[in-house]
């Protein structure tokens, strides 16, 4: 039961991280080619959040799995 839970843990601590990594690098990409090309600003800007709805959901799906590992799977292993 203990391994459930180690388990759930580090995926949502690695999804966490890997979602940090993520907004990091697509932030300054966004102010890279923002300065390199200031009238593309708005259309970059509406690609970046379109981008990082998308990278926001793989945590969540993270959570998901983990929270059914804990509450689903590891219950029944206490028998």
């Amino acid at each position: 039961m203990e391994l459930v839970i180690m388990s759930a843990a580090i995926m949502i601590g690695l999804g966490a991280l890997g979602t940090g990594i993520g907004f990091a690098l697509l932030g300054g990409k966004l102010l890279e080619s923002t300065a390199r090309q200031p009238e593309l600003g708005p259309q970059l800007q509406t690609k970046t959040f379109l981008m990082a709805g998308l990278l926001d959901a793989v945590p969540m799906i993270g959570v998901g799995i983990a929270m059914y590992l804990i509450f689903v799977v590891a219950p029944g292993m206490g028998a």
